[in-house]
């Protein structure tokens, strides 16, 4: 507690870097995986190659991403952008299958009935069945917030400051307040992450808190 008073001001800093290095690649992430699961769900014969690719790319090591997206990506190593990249490659390897489920979820008979009342292809995805899979959705965006909080931290290694200077600061220096103030933070920024998606998700079904039902 010590520590953390007397270098409040860095950690609300680094705590500012680290949300937007994990929060901004789970709304693009989203975005992309969107149009991803759809399309695994709209052609059934492409659901194992889609799921399974994207899947894949979860296995990839974050510091070897981290170096290799500059050669990709042709930007300089100690780009914050390597890292939002990495992180939108990590968001969507979580939420295409998330969202190809929440999707697969919906009932046959409310599309039927859907398509009955006029609702063409993007109207019925986006009037009906992306607001039936919000909380499916929303349980893989729980999942990968934690992920993105855990795995930015790894980009202290390569220069991009985030919570993570803490982390290794603090063991390297033997600091236990500067390591223990690192791991609290990432732990209450991950909490507050969740937080959000549970809110969000509960403002954007709101027939499920009306019914009983918990996000």
């Amino acid at each position: 507690m010590d520590w953390f008073l007397a270098n409040w001001p860095r950690v609300i800093d680094l705590a500012g870097s680290h949300l937007y290095l994990s929060g901004v690649p789970l709304v693009v992430g989203l975005v992309l995986s969107v149009p991803l699961g759809w399309a695994a769900v709209r052609w059934r014969a492409s659901y194992p190659a889609i799921i399974t690719s994207s899947g894949l790319l979860y296995t990839i090591p974050s510091l070897a991403l981290f170096i290799v997206m500059p050669l990709i990506l042709g930007t300089r190593i100690l780009d914050p952008f390597n890292v939002l990249a990495a992180m939108t490659v990590y968001t969507l390897a979580l939420l295409v299958r998330t969202v190809a489920d929440g999707l697969s979820a919906v009932p046959d008979h409310v599309e039927q009935a859907a398509t009955a009342m006029g609702y063409g292809g993007l109207r019925r995805l986006f009037g009906v069945q992306l607001p039936l899979a919000v909380p499916v959705i929303a349980s893989g965006l729980r999942v990968a917030s934690v992920s993105n909080v855990s795995i930015v931290s790894v980009a202290s290694l390569i220069g991009v400051s985030q919570l993570g200077d803490l982390l290794i600061d603090g063991y390297q220096r033997v600091i236990y307040g500067e390591l223990l103030t690192g791991i609290l933070a990432c732990v209450v920024l991950a909490l507050a992450l969740d937080r959000l998606i549970v809110l969000g998700a509960r403002l954007l079904t709101p027939w499920q808190t009306a019914g009983g039902g918990a996000a």
